[in-house]
């Protein structure tokens, strides 16, 4: 190593020394607030090397996580090894809890992208393994996001795209309405977050007269509420309750 890295290291060095104090303060307050943001720890070394460990410890968590994000989207424009990018896309969300975009998009990339290149990978001529390939990852991508959420609760974004992972992917309403419910709940939350809440009660077994009440309650807002998915919704759930012809909502019929 030449004298100008060893000065530069040393430099970095140093910084990281003073500002751990800090970090770690920080740290401490941002847990109180419930905020769990990570630690700068030994573990970090192992993923991100000498040099960038040692950066992070210089203060430059920032410029570390942006630069493995790069690095992992050129890996996916270049030859998608996903192995790669899930090492990245971890330490970066390790650097960067707080950063909702890495969340949200490390989690896209598993359960949607790396899951169809699975489904679709002729190397395996299995199809049984290519569906449990699939579905592990679309594991990874809500793994993703229930860690994003746990570090940003107050993300209406994550909650959105937990739900819509669970009623599209896995095909499990009540944990979707579940999320969705939680994420109406969140101060700036899109108003069809409710709406996507009831849809997804609705579409649960078991729990079809209680989503049935919140169809008909989002019904009686008005018109901008009886939208098509909702009117049709309806209309099965009065059909499967044997809801008396004097109560039913009139279901006028789809437009052509």
């Amino acid at each position: 190593m030449t004298k100008r890295k060893l000065a530069a290291l040393f430099a970095l060095l140093l910084f990281g020394v003073v500002r751990l104090p800090l970090e770690l303060h920080l740290e401490r307050k941002a847990r109180a607030a419930h905020l769990h943001s990570s630690k700068v720890d030994v573990g970090l070394y192992e993923k991100v090397g000498q040099m960038g460990f040692v950066a992070v410890l210089g203060g430059l968590r920032a410029v570390v996580a942006d630069a493995l994000w790069i690095h992992a989207s050129m890996v996916w424009e270049e030859r998608t090894d996903w192995a790669t990018m899930k090492i990245d896309f971890d330490t970066v969300t390790a650097l960067q809890p707080r950063c909702v975009l890495f969340w949200d998009m490390a989690a896209w990339h598993m359960y949607a992208n790396a899951s169809i290149a699975a489904l679709e990978d002729r190397k395996q001529p299995r199809q049984a393994l290519r569906l449990k390939a699939q579905r592990e990852y679309w594991k990874l991508g809500e793994d993703y996001l229930t860690r994003g959420i746990a570090n940003n609760p107050d993300s209406a974004t994550l909650h959105i795209s937990l739900g819509t992972l669970y009623k599209d992917r896995f095909q499990d309403h009540a944990k979707a309405a579940e999320v969705f419910s939680r994420g109406a709940k969140i101060p700036g939350a899109p108003v069809y977050v409710h709406r996507f809440a009831v849809y997804e009660l609705a579409r649960t077994p078991g729990r079809e007269r209680e989503g049935y009440e919140q169809l008909l309650a989002l019904y009686r807002k008005g018109e901008d509420e009886r939208l098509p998915t909702l009117l049709r919704l309806l209309g099965e759930l009065q059909e499967k309750l044997n809801v008396p012809a004097d109560q039913k909502v009139d279901i006028p019929p789809p437009k052509p």
